[in-house]
């Protein structure tokens, strides 16, 4: 199962048991939304993986600006592996 399905499968579990976060108190949430609720962090998947950080940079810091970024790497090669975390200085 890949990453998108196991989410959503996970999202739909949560929501047949009454756990999704939609707002209130986070701290009463059992859903993993409520750890992240607050997080400027943001997944971008699809690159190809001859991107740098900094294409990937050049390319988010459009939606504002940037503050950390994870561009997912192969252990063995190096490599992109074709996805990346960037973070926004405001959520």
């Amino acid at each position: 199962m890949n990453n998108v399905a196991n989410i959503q499968r996970i999202n739909a579990s949560e929501l047949e048991k009454g756990l999704y976060y939609v707002g209130g108190d986070q701290s009463q949430s059992s859903s993993w939304h409520a750890r992240y609720h607050d997080s400027a962090w943001v997944y971008v998947g699809g690159l190809s993986n001859r991107l740098t950080e900094g294409d990937v940079v050049c390319i988010m810091s459009e939606y504002g600006e940037l503050e950390d970024i994870n561009l997912v790497r192969d252990e063995d090669t190096g490599a992109s592996r074709g996805f990346a975390f960037v973070k926004y200085g405001k959520q």
